[in-house]
């Protein structure tokens, strides 16, 4: 019997001993833990999906058991996962599998040459590129012609989408959609030459555009999910971990099933806060009742959770700096019905001179109901005043910030002049004691990469090389990843749990292939993430890391 217990209690020891080992370990690396004293540690250690250690290499050496994987980062940096704050991720999941990309193209030849390899992998199919591009990336300065996309893709019907202002069609597209010069969905307009001729290409809004986008064929269920599995893979190799999605123009209840399915699967790769956008216009509130039952605040998991409504939350009030007496009313009625039950909302806001009004009617809110623990915010708002921006604060609400000048900032800066020197004024917001996330608006107004987005943040440079902002808005280099990391965290109540490499937080981090901390800022946009890892599961590693996964 002694032995028989004896024997017990050392299986139970040595159960117990192998349980405290790690399941992975880091060693040999610059770790940018973005804790509050700005540690700089070698190593780190991962078990059960969370960091028990962070410091030296010799540290690690008591976690190290049996079945612990060893990745040796030979000096490369790592940062904690980045979060994007506002991306319209579940949208691009959707066609990504079916879309061409231009984002990084540096010519319209490079642009073409993507288009035809589209065309030879799939013959007669459509050819969509559904935005995240500008005219000035590419050498020549200008858009491509319809000649030329005809001659790249003479026998696909293509779209080619810039931003939500225009969009070029070939013929064989109008015709597939019932389109002419003379028979055009409600809001499009022919652009035509100074002949009198069409040139292909056709001007919108962000809602004629969409609603002419509703028109393409969708891809079926299976292409969503692998477009959506694709889209979220190349999100890690960009050392993205997690995401706060603010819904979007034409997503609905049911485009959330691809996403439902990896999540079932458990093969999600990125974390993802999702909200909920209201799709009719006029019958929000009902929308919004009928939906929020099934979805309480935070339902779901670690990997996807409900993260309230927005970004837009009446369409009368959507890009409206002039909003009439019953437009809000009709908007109060719902934001003070989404504070009673508890909601985050967050919203599309752009311009200064009318956020007052929207910041009136949030402050008749709490004056009934605290709106601070909930942790409203304002998208966008790039020229925000620091008036505004102290507004903000007393009320508890944060700012998501984005790229949107880098793609766009030349047209800014022709309209706004020297006032674009302090847009986005991230620096004020941050001495105002704001909460700031960083993010990128993407994908079809802007690039989903976050070291672009970063590199814009540091040196204030657009796509077409002018500087805008000046240095008294720009910050420095650990400010702008912590906007990145755990400045996005705080807007979906995730700033204790990840975000920062620490004990005890989600092990949620990327190996980087340069030193964002100390390399040129021009080279930070051509980062990648050669490792990473999200909750202590391998996501995406690079061939020097393939036998890490």
């Amino acid at each position: 019997m002694r032995k028989l217990l004896a024997i017990l209690v050392i299986s139970c020891w040595a159960t117990s001993a192998y349980a405290q080992k790690a399941d992975l370990i880091v060693t040999n690396a610059k770790i940018v833990t973005l804790d509050p004293a700005s540690t700089i540690a070698q190593a780190i250690a991962v078990r059960e999906g969370k960091i028990v250690a962070v410091g030296g290499n010799d540290a690690m050496e008591g976690l190290i058991g049996p079945a612990t994987r060893r990745v040796d980062a030979g000096g490369r940096t790592i940062i904690p996962g980045l979060i994007d704050s506002h991306i319209h991720a579940v949208r691009a999941g959707l066609t990504y599998a079916t879309e061409v990309n231009w984002i990084g193209a540096k010519t319209i030849g490079e642009a073409m040459e993507r288009l035809r390899q589209a065309a030879k992998a799939r013959p007669a199919s459509w050819i969509i590129v559904a935005g995240g591009w500008s005219e000035l990336q590419f050498a020549e300065k200008r858009r491509p012609t319809l000649a030329e996309v005809m001659s790249a893709v003479p026998d696909n019907p293509a779209y080619i989408q810039l931003f939500y202002s225009a969009v070029l069609m070939t013929p064989k597209a109008q015709q597939a959609l019932g389109i002419s010069a003379d028979q055009l969905p409600a809001g499009i307009t022919t652009e035509r030459a100074a002949s009198g001729e069409t040139t292909g290409w056709f001007n919108g809004s962000i809602v004629s555009i969409s609603a002419l986008f509703d028109r393409l064929p969708r891809p079926n269920f299976e292409e969503n999910v692998a477009g959506t599995r694709q889209f979220f893979t190349e999100l890690n190799r960009l050392g993205i971990t997690g995401i706060v999605d603010p819904g979007g123009f034409s997503i609905y209840p049911g485009h959330y099933a691809a996403l439902q399915r990896l999540w079932r699967e458990k093969s999600l790769s990125v974390r993802v806060a999702f909200s909920l956008f209201a799709q009719n216009v006029g019958a929000e509130f009902e929308e919004y009742k009928a939906l929020t039952p099934f979805l309480p605040m935070a339902f779901g998991d670690d990997m996807l959770r409900f993260n309230g409504i927005g970004e837009r939350i009446t369409g009368a009030m959507y890009n409206n700096n002039a909003p009439d007496a019953a437009t809000k009313d009709k908007f109060l009625e719902i934001v003070r019905w989404a504070a009673k039950q508890g909601l985050t909302v967050t919203i599309h806001w752009q311009e200064d001179k009318s956020v007052h009004q929207l910041l009136d009617l949030y402050e008749e809110v709490n004056r009934e109901t605290p709106i601070a623990p909930l942790r409203w915010s304002i998208a966008h708002l790039d020229n925000a005043t620091p008036e505004t921006l102290g507004r903000m604060k007393g009320l508890g609400i944060g700012w998501t910030m984005q790229d949107a000048m880098y793609l766009g900032g030349d047209r800014i800066v022709a309209q706004a002049g020297e006032t674009a020197r302090s847009m986005p004024p991230i620096v004020t917001a941050l001495r105002k004691g704001v909460h700031v996330g960083a993010g990128t608006d993407a994908h079809r107004v802007a690039s989903y990469n976050p070291f672009v987005a970063l590199q814009w943040m540091l040196d204030g440079k657009t796509v077409g090389g002018l500087s805008t902002r000046g240095p008294d808005e720009t910050p420095s280099r650990e400010d702008a990843l912590r906007l990145y990391t755990v400045g996005s965290a705080w807007f979906c109540f995730d700033e204790t749990r990840r975000g920062t490499l620490e004990n005890g937080k989600l092990a949620d981090f990327a190996i980087l292939d340069r030193d964002f901390m100390s390399v040129p800022v021009e080279q930070i946009g051509a980062t990648a993430s050669l490792l990473t890892v999200v909750g202590g599961k391998v996501v995406y590693a690079a061939d020097a890391f393939s036998n890490a996964r």
